[in-house]
């Protein structure tokens, strides 16, 4: 049994680990049963964005009317979109899988790796020893029992990559980020859309007047339907029906398409992996339990990204990665702090959150909200952008932002200034008193601290 300094199990953020432990000369053994790379970079964030940039670009002609420009899509070329993202993954892959083969005291193991014994793995029928495991080995589409479903087939986030042709209508299951983020493309894509979500409203961690609107926007693109749970789904000739329970007025209806994606969320991968031959353990969802400090409850057994389920964001899961490189390396006590980690949300609006929702603010703070609508700076006037808005949450005592959340243009990119601010432990004032240039949609920002107020609304 081949014997090593550290064993990584995950090729996604499972990567910083490799590179820290070699740039402190230790032998690495990488377990990855592939695509390598992890879900992000082969199906998640990065095909997921690049589909999405090509239906953004269709949503802004479509919507170039009420600027008083007359403009439509000639040809929508669904083919040569799917094809342009798969080629950049295929290349992606085969670049890291060179750059592994010339790695010093790197030795990779191609297989799915499980757990024999205490720091002992056996991937493809070898058992090899590490002094130091980090399990990075990611999540996957949550499937629920729907009676039905497994027989006629689905597609998830990860199967409808590989789409060769575009279908004329599909039924989306789930309200989440995968679900809204699929819905806009295929739909910019000319693919009719229905989403249901069995719950109230759509993506649920967001703020419930963000996800008022954005069902508003969504919907004038597409059928979107909450409070409705699939029950099961049945052959329809060459479609597939779904019947629904609407939980709101009762009774069933049925939606009929072509196809289904599967959108209703994700699952920990920790169930691969033999926890039960070692001493890690899992929570109730079934992922692994972790400190602050990113180790299990085994010693020198650290799990980071998607696996440990704290927050499922491939920037987080990559700080989570080199936290815990460091504190298992170098010996130091440096805790996970989220309370400045972001997400977006790639729909149309876009999305962008970071820190708590007013209501978790609440629960424990004294809290001053703000809002303010794009449309009430100059280049938000300029745009015409009548719905999207950003809201803040600051404690009322220092000025400390709390939270900050946007729904439309640029989202992801305005949000950043406050993530820097959270980040760096400054509050209100450090926006406040730095000048923001005019006229531009960075206005929002501080029109929206401007606007604090004591208020239950």
């Amino acid at each position: 049994m081949k014997k090593y300094d550290v064993i990584v199990i995950g090729s996604g953020c499972g990567t910083n680990i490799v590179d820290e432990a070699l740039s402190h000369g230790l032998s690495v053994a990488l377990v990855d049963k592939g695509p390598l790379g992890g879900t992000c970079a082969n199906l998640g964030c990065i095909p997921s964005k690049m589909l999405i940039f090509a239906a953004d670009r269709i949503a802004e002609i479509q919507g170039a009317k009420k600027l008083g420009i007359e403009a439509a899509t000639k040809n929508i070329d669904f083919n040569f979109i799917m094809e342009r993202m798969r080629k950049v993954v295929r290349e992606s892959q085969e670049h890291m899988k060179q750059e592994l083969s010339h790695v010093e005291n790197l030795d990779f193991y191609e297989g799915e790796g499980h757990f024999v014994a205490d720091y002992t793995i056996e991937v493809t029928g070898k058992k090899i020893k590490g002094d130091k495991v980090f399990i990075a080995s990611g999540s996957r589409p949550l499937i629920p029992p729907i009676k039905g479903l497994e027989s006629l087939g689905y597609l998830t986030n990860e199967t409808v990559l590989q789409l060769k042709e575009r279908p004329d209508n599909l039924i989306i299951i789930g309200g989440g980020y995968i679900a809204v983020e699929y819905g806009h493309f295929f739909a910019a894509m000319g693919t009719r859309v229905n989403i249901l979500e069995m719950a109230d409203r759509l993506v649920l961690a967001e703020e419930p007047e963000i996800a008022e609107i954005l069902k508003k926007e969504l919907g004038r693109r597409m059928d979107v339907y909450t409070g409705v749970q699939a029950e099961a789904v049945k052959s329809n000739g060459h479609d597939v029906t779904v019947v629904v329970n609407d939980l709101k007025g009762g009774g069933h209806k049925e939606f009929t398409a072509q196809r289904i994606l599967m959108a209703v969320g994700r699952r920990s991968n920790a169930d691969l992996l033999k926890l039960e031959n070692t001493g890690v353990e899992v929570d109730k969802r079934g992922f692994i339990k972790v400190d602050e400090y990113l180790e299990t409850t085994k010693k020198n057994i650290f799990a980071v990204g998607d696996i440990n389920g704290q927050q499922m964001f491939t920037h987080v899961a990559n700080v989570e990665a080199s936290l815990a490189a460091d504190n298992a390396i170098h010996g130091s006590k440096i805790k996970m702090d989220y309370s400045a980690a972001p997400h977006a949300v790639y729909s149309y609006p876009q999305i962008a959150s970071v820190g708590m929702t007013e209501e978790a603010a609440r629960k424990a703070h004294k809290v001053l909200i703000g809002k303010a609508k794009y449309s009430d700076v100059a280049q938000g006037e300029a745009m015409m952008e009548e719905n999207g808005f950003a809201k803040a949450i600051v404690e009322a005592d220092t000025g400390k932002i709390l939270g900050f959340h946007i729904i439309g243009p640029y989202a992801p990119i305005l949000i950043q200034e406050v993530i820097n601010v959270m980040a760096s432990g400054g509050g209100i004032d450090q926006i406040q008193t730095s000048m923001h240039i005019h006229p531009a949609v960075t206005e929002l920002i501080p029109q929206v601290l401007s606007n604090l107020k004591n208020t239950m609304s």
